[in-house]
Parts: C-alpha cells; sequence; structure tokens
C-alpha cells in the first residue's frame, strides 16, 4: 500500500483483524487491541545485530516476515538513557553476553536517532505495533548509571519519548520503564537488595511512571517481571496499566539445576550441558515440565484476575536461553511452548502474548517453521480477550 495520500487512523482501519483505529482519548493498549496479539521480542537486536547474517541488517526483509508469520507487535529496547543523553551520537556499547544471540557477542557500534524513528515508521507501514522496553545497555561511559532517583528514571524516558516524531507515537503499543525489574543486570543504578514487594521497589516504579505520564498520558505503562512471581499477593501494582510477567518452565522446576546451567554469559560450559542432558531430562517426563508451566501460568492468570489488569508476555514458555548450536535441536522446545501458548490463552487473561522467546531472524532453526508460527499466532488470535481498563 501506497501510504503517502494515508492517514494513520486509515491506514489501521484498513486492517481488519489485527491493529484497529480507536478514539484519541483512549490509551495506547485499547487504542490498538480489538483481540489478543501475537508479539515478539528484539529487544536489542533489531539495531545491534547489523551485520551481514545477523538478522536484522535488512529491516525490511525481517519484518516482512515477522508479518508473514502472523504477528501483530514487537517489543524492542528503546536505550531511553542514551537517548536522553545525546539521541543521534553514535554510541560504543559492551557486551552485555558473549555466548548468547541476542544483540550483539562483541563490542558495537549504535545510534539509537534516527534508526528509532525508521523502524516505528516501517512497523506502521506493516501494521504492526511497537512496545518500548529498555535493558539499559551499557556504553563505554556507563551512561546508565546517571540514573540515581527513580524521577531520574522517568525524566529519561520523558526526553526519549520526546524524541520520537508526533506522528509515530500513535503506533506505540506501551512503555516499560525496565526490562524484569529489579533484576541487578537490568537495573545496575538500583543500590542495594531492592524487591518489588518492598516500599522501595513500590516507590521506583510508582515515583518513575510519575514523572513520564503527565508529559505523555497517551500510553499505557509498566515495568517488566521475571523474578518475585510466586510472592504477587504482597506486591503493590496499582500504579501499572498492565502486567508483562516473563515465564518459563524453568521457572517453577529445578530443570536448570538437574541439566546444570547456571546463566554462564561468558562461558561455553551452560550450553555444553543443555546440549548433552535438556532433550533427555525432558523425554524422560514431558507431562511433569508442561505440568510445572502450567501451574506458572495458572498462578500469573490468577494475578491478573486479582489485580483486574491484563496481561502481556513477550518472553516465554520453555527455557530462557537457547540457540542453534550442535546438539541443539528444537522440537521439544516448540512442544513445551505450544503448550504455554495454549495453556495462557484458554484463561482469557492475555491481551498479548509471545510464542517463545526465541522469535527473531537469527533464531534460524525456530524462524524457518513458518507453518509453527502461523498456527500458534492464529490460536493467540483467536482466545479471549481481557478488560483493558
Amino acid at each position: 500500500m501506497n501510504t503517502s495520500n494515508y492517514s494513520r487512523r486509515q491506514i489501521l482501519a484498513a486492517a481488519p483483524g489485527l491493529l484497529f483505529a480507536q478514539p484519541a482519548a483512549q490509551r495506547s493498549l485499547a487504542r490498538h487491541i480489538r483481540r489478543p496479539l501475537a508479539i515478539t521480542m528484539w529487544d536489542f537486536s533489531w539495531l545491534e545485530r547489523r551485520w551481514p547474517g545477523a538478522g536484522y541488517e535488512n529491516p525490511d526483509v525481517a519484518l516482512d516476515e515477522l508479518k508473514a508469520r502472523g504477528y501483530d507487535a514487537v517489543r524492542i529496547d528503546a536505550y531511553p538513557h542514551l537517548l536522553a543523553a545525546a539521541p543521534d551520537r553514535e554510541w560504543e556499547l559492551l557486551p552485555e553476553w558473549s555466548v548468547q544471540v541476542w544483540g550483539a557477542p562483541a563490542r558495537c557500534r549504535v545510534r539509537v536517532q534516527p534508526h528509532l524513528n525508521a523502524f516505528i515508521a516501517k512497523c506502521a507501514e506493516r501494521g504492526l505495533a511497537v512496545g518500548l522496553s529498555t535493558w539499559f545497555r551499557q556504553d563505554l561511559d556507563n551512561t546508565r548509571m546517571n540514573i540515581h532517583t527513580p524521577q531520574d528514571l522517568g525524566e529519561v524516558w520523558k526526553q526519549a519519548l520526546g524524541t520520537i516524531d508526533a506522528k509515530l507515537r500513535e503506533n506505540i503499543l506501551y512503555v516499560d520503564l525496565c526490562n524484569e525489574f529489579p533484576l541487578q543486570v537490568w537495573a545496575p543504578f538500583l543500590r542495594g537488595d531492592v524487591r518489588r514487594e518492598t516500599p522501595e521497589g513500590t516507590r521506583w516504579m510508582r515515583d518513575a511512571i510519575a514523572v513520564v505520564r503527565p508529559a505523555y498520558p497517551e500510553f499505557d505503562y509498566t515495568f517488566s517481571f521475571t523474578s518475585e512471581l510466586d510472592t504477587w499477593k504482597r506486591q503493590d501494582v496499582s500504579f501499572l496499566d498492565f502486567l508483562e510477567p516473563h515465564l518459563w518452565m524453568t521457572s517453577f522446576s529445578d530443570f536448570y539445576k538437574q541439566v546444570g546451567y547456571n546463566y554462564e554469559r561468558f562461558d561455553s560450559k551452560g550450553y555444553d550441558n543443555i546440549a548433552l542432558k535438556a532433550k533427555a531430562l525432558y523425554e524422560t517426563k514431558p507431562d511433569y515440565w508442561k505440568s510445572r508451566l502450567k501451574y506458572g501460568v495458572d498462578i500469573l492468570a490468577d494475578w491478573g484476575a486479582a489485580s483486574r489488569k491484563p496481561l502481556i508476555t513477550t518472553e516465554c514458555w520453555s527455557l530462557v536461553d537457547y540457540k542453534d548450536w550442535p546438539m541443539l535441536e528444537w522440537d521439544w522446545l516448540k512442544d513445551l511452548c505450544e503448550t504455554g501458548v495454549r495453556s495462557a490463552a484458554a484463561t482469557g487473561r492475555w491481551a498479548a502474548m509471545a510464542t517463545s522467546n526465541f522469535c527473531g531472524p537469527q533464531f534460524v532453526g525456530m524462524w524457518r517453521d513458518v507453518a509453527w508460527h502461523r498456527r500458534l499466532t492464529a490460536l493467540i488470535h483467536d482466545s479471549t480477550l481481557p478488560s483493558l481498563g
């Protein structure tokens, strides 16, 4: 479609079954969601993995392939701390790990703007909404450590959102102020042992949102979570517009302990153990491992119901870490992921969900099974939509 003579609202209205234009007074989730969305996580890979063969060197191809698999939205790192400091500067980033294929496994250089605006525009052309998040990637100056207070956190997001073209802001699905808060790896600026169930954890989330919301009231705001899932009854989430929990079978089992995987970031021994033991262990009692995943899904569904907030999950279901590698096969992972999607869809509590956290072109073994993706995204679309507020 040639979009030059069409408004954003007209484009969305012409795409039935995907994203639907809603009255301007509604916030971002209600504007975009008429049925549960299939969403994927492209984290910081969307910008950092631009070398030949990395998967995102041609964003048009990657987004066309995402659309062809039935997805409606993508969650990416907006690098708010870098945008707030110097949006069009070239930054040199240090690797978060060398063994994973999210982002760059070595030093890389990025310029967030104008690439962020260009990426959002390409998504809008295809009827794909964009969820903004951040992993607070480390640059040579460690700019993220300039955040000292919740107000600082809100302020960097306020400045970052200001660098996005006003018309493109219509295509933003939500804003997640920090990935998997309050894990130290993604929120290194936190001092001491901060947990969400404590007044300090609550203060950081509530006060940061209180800074950015008045400047951009059209967005829905949250912090994504992966820890403290079993203590949800003691957590205050009243100021969040929705919940973004990340859940895997390993979250509620000792699977990794039995395999011998300890999230090694610069050592291959963890993956050696996965290659040697993981599939064999799963196949000894697949129903048990699926039951642990379903147990976690039920906990999150109960949290959503009790808090009266919709759920969105962009990282999920099988193992946290996996990749194309010798002796690593995708069949059993896809089996687990399908169980997760079916279980979550049956609860009617999810407004959007991923099929896994490996739904990106760099995970070739998972990505190339187009029929699997289309089957699961159709299942998501056919599930019940919870109230959006």
